[in-house]
C-alpha cells in the first residue's frame, strides 16, 4: 500500500465501480423485482399462473444513471476509507509479549475497516439506491400507441422516481436497512477475500509458479472476491429482501396536503398510529415476510444474488486492485526514472 497515493486509490476504486455497474446492472434489477411485494401482481399472468416474460425483461438499465453516478463517489470513499483504516489499525496493533504476531488477527482488522469504510460508503449510496431500485420497478406503457416513446420513457425512469419524492430526506429511507445488509457481507467478505487471495499467492510461490504479473493479480483476486462475495451474499439474503421492501415503500408513500391535514386532524395517539404504520422497521418488514412466505420468502432472489455478487466481487475488485497495482507501478517506474 505504501507505493500508492490516496487518488491511486479513488481512482481504482471509481473505475472498477463503473465497469462493473454496466455488466452486472441487469440482473441487479432482476433481482429487485423478484424480491418486490409486487412481484405476484405485476410479473405473474394469473391467466397463465406463469411468468411474463417480456415484462420481467424490458427496461433492465431503468435508473442505471443514478446509481452511476453516486457508486463512483461512493466507492472512491469506501476503498480509501478502507485502505486508511486497514494501514492505521496495523501500525498501532499491539504485538503480543514475547511474540513478533500482532495481538488482533488479520481477518479481525479487515472486518474493522471494511465496516468503517461502509456506513461511509453507504450515507453517499443510499439516495441513489432507493431511486435505482423504485426507477427498476416502473413498467413501460402497455399500449401500441407507446411503443415508439418506450426507449423515452425507460430512460426517464429515475427522473419519474425522483418526482414522487417531495421531501428530500425520504431518499435516505433505509439507510439503516442497507447498512445492516453491508456491514456484516462486507465483514465476511473482505477477510475471507483477504484470505483466500493470499492462500493462493503463496500456494503458486511456493510451487513456483508465482510471477507478479498484472494479469495473475487480476485472476488472483477475482477468483478470491468472487468466492468470497458469493458466499457472503447467500448469508445476507433476508437483509437484503428487507432492504429492498423498506427502500421500494419509500416512493409509495404519498405526502400530500390533504394526507399531512387528515393526520393532524386525528388526536395525538391515533397521529402516532398513522405515522408508524408506513414506516415499519426492518425487524417488522422481516416478520411480515416470514410470515407470509416463510423461509422461501426471505431468500427469494437468493440464487441471483450470489450470481451476480460472484461476477460483480470478482470483476470490481479485480478491476480495483489492478489498478491499484499499475498505479503503484507507474509511480515507483517514474520515481525510478528520475533519479
Amino acid at each position: 500500500m505504501s507505493k500508492n497515493t490516496h487518488t491511486d486509490v479513488l481512482l481504482a476504486g471509481a473505475f472498477a465501480a463503473f465497469s462493473v455497474d454496466l455488466l452486472v446492472y441487469p440482473l441487479d434489477t432482476l433481482k429487485t423485482r423478484f424480491q418486490s411485494q409486487d412481484y405476484q401482481k405485476i410479473y405473474i399472468d394469473a391467466s397463465k399462473n406463469a411468468i411474463n416474460r417480456r415484462l420481467l425483461f424490458s427496461g433492465l438499465y431503468q435508473g442505471v444513471g443514478s446509481i452511476i453516478l453516486i457508486t463512483i463517489p461512493s466507492s472512491g470513499a469506501f476503498f480509501t476509507t478502507y485502505e486508511a483504516v486497514k494501514s492505521g489499525f496495523n501500525k498501532i496493533n499491539p504485538t503480543r509479549n514475547g511474540s513478533s504476531s500482532p495481538l488482533f488477527p488479520q481477518p479481525l482488522v479487515h472486518s474493522a475497516a471494511s465496516s468503517i469504510a461502509e456506513l461511509v460508503s453507504c450515507f453517499i449510496l443510499t439516495p441513489a439506491e432507493v431511486l435505482k431500485q423504485n426507477a427498476q420497478m416502473i413498467r413501460k406503457p402497455s399500449t401500441k400507441s407507446s411503443s415508439k416513446s418506450s426507449t423515452v420513457f425507460r430512460s426517464s425512469a429515475t427522473i419519474q422516481t425522483l418526482k414522487r419524492f417531495k421531501n428530500p430526506s425520504k431518499l435516505w429511507t433505509g439507510y439503516t436497512a442497507l447498512a445492516a445488509r453491508n456491514l456484516p457481507f462486507t465483514a465476511m467478505q473482505f477477510p475471507m477475500f483477504e484470505h483466500m487471495k493470499e492462500s493462493i499467492k503463496q500456494y503458486r510461490k511456493d510451487k513456483g509458479i508465482f510471477t507478479g504479473s498484472l494479469i495473475e493479480t487480476s485472476i488472483t483476486t477475482a477468483v478470491s472476491a468472487g468466492s468470497a462475495g458469493s458466499i457472503a451474499a447467500i448469508i445476507t439474503t433476508p437483509i437484503d429482501v428487507v432492504k429492498t421492501r423498506i427502500m421500494l415503500s419509500a416512493a409509495s408513500e404519498k405526502e400530500t396536503t390533504e394526507n399531512i391535514q387528515n393526520v393532524k386532524d386525528q388526536p395525538p395517539e391515533k397521529q402516532a398510529q398513522m405515522r408508524g404504520s408506513s414506516k415499519k422497521s426492518g425487524l417488522v418488514v422481516g416478520r411480515d415476510i416470514f410470515k407470509d412466505q416463510g423461509m422461501k420468502g426471505l431468500f427469494r432472489g437468493g440464487t441471483l444474488r450470489a450470481a451476480w455478487t460472484a461476477l460483480g466481487s470478482g470483476l470490481y475488485l479485480g478491476v480495483y486492485e489492478t489498478g491499484r497495482v499499475w498505479l503503484g507501478d507507474r509511480h515507483e517506474s517514474t520515481d525510478g526514472n528520475d533519479l
